[in-house]
């Protein structure tokens, strides 16, 4: 981490360019992070809230892929629907990142084609990305004590809902795990990335993946919002709610033990599973056919695992991924298999065999 961060002793005065939001006081601006091509303002929505008694600031970030929509439902839930009532410490919600890809419905940055989230911590004399990023990050993230990410899956694929986080960084690990989702996938982090450059700039940051791009998926996101409020809990700013545990835990090296499946033919998907699912060895994933349905692509479970994330366009080329397949050890798998017998569905979808 590094030393020479901001001082986030807690309590006291929110202050951005432009504003400062005192204890026991609320805030929604727009504020300013580029131009158009006619000069007009660029500003995205923010919304700061800063309980009365002194505790962590807690900056929460969504869409900055602009048509990834189910964070930002999370991010607006918690801004201006949980009862504030208690809070120790500050929220800064920030639901859309990427407002221009919002607006176009894009993941990217319109015209620039440029990925906001590999354009962290930004620089002020660089590309427009890099500006718009880092008035988001001076502003409003390492002012803060710590960061959840909202994402969902790229179009055409869904993501059940886990968390992806350093786990070698003791302070990230402790917001992954307060986060209490089933499964974590320990990586760094792409360089540029929100959580990655946060993390290094003393802000330990978490991503949450649910779901997939252009829509709102209701479950998902009260499931979220549950994450969210043990995170909270974990780090006093609700000092009388309770951390959630949810029932059993895997964490996944990201680096080696998650499974991209790839089609090895071209064809229509016939997926048999859903995301969440749990697949035994040599079961059949999908199949993939011709037209006429004369050829038949079984794609079978190398091992024993969990769909992580599956393909929704039922269409691939030679190379295109399936499915995330993440290998289970046998304590987790005891656990989850117990929960399916039990009737539970915790995971993203039924936890169990093939989709009818």
């Amino acid at each position: 981490m590094a030393d020479d961060g901001p001082d986030r002793s807690g309590g006291g005065a929110f202050t951005y360019d432009g504003g400062t939001v005192e204890p026991g006081e609320a805030a929604n601006v727009r504020f300013p992070v580029s131009e158009t091509y006619l000069g007009d303002p660029v500003r995205i929505p923010v919304t700061i809230v800063n309980g009365a008694e002194p505790g962590p600031a807690v900056c929460l970030t969504a869409a900055a892929h602009g048509d990834e929509l189910n964070g930002i439902e999370v991010v607006r839930e918690v801004a201006h629907e949980l009862d504030h009532e208690g809070l120790c410490g500050t929220l800064v919600c920030l639901p859309v990142l990427n407002v221009p890809g919002f607006l176009a419905q894009k993941r990217y940055l319109p015209v620039l084609d440029r990925d906001l989230n590999r354009s962290f911590p930004g620089r002020e004399d660089s590309t427009s990305s890099r500006r718009i990023a880092k008035r988001i990050f001076d502003n409003f993230v390492e002012p803060c004590d710590l960061g959840l990410d909202f994402h969902t899956s790229t179009r055409g694929r869904t993501n059940m809902l886990h968390v992806r986080a350093d786990m070698e960084d003791e302070a990230v690990a402790r917001v992954a795990k307060a986060f209490a989702t089933n499964v974590i996938i320990s990586s760094d982090g792409p360089s540029g990335s929100l959580r990655r450059e946060a993390s290094e700039h003393g802000v330990p940051t978490i991503t949450v993946e649910m779901g997939e791009a252009h829509r709102f998926q209701r479950g998902l996101i009260d499931r979220a919002l549950a994450g969210v409020r043990s995170v909270l809990a974990e780090f006093g700013a609700f000092p009388d709610e309770e951390v959630a545990w949810p029932g059993w835990r895997t964490v996944i090296d990201g680096s080696e033990e998650k499974t991209w499946l790839r089609a090895g033919v071209g064809g229509i998907v016939d997926m048999h599973y859903e995301r969440g699912d749990l697949v035994y060895e040599d079961d059949p994933i999908c199949t993939i056919t011709n037209p006429f349905k004369t050829d038949n692509d079984v794609v079978r479970a190398p091992f024993t695992g969990l769909l992580v994330g599956v393909l929704e366009n039922p269409v691939v080329y030679p190379g295109n991924p399936l499915c995330h397949l993440v290998e289970l050890d046998e304590d987790t798998l005891t656990a989850l298999t117990r929960e399916r017998d039990a009737g539970g569905g915790s995971t993203g979808s039924a936890v169990g065999g093939p989709a009818p």
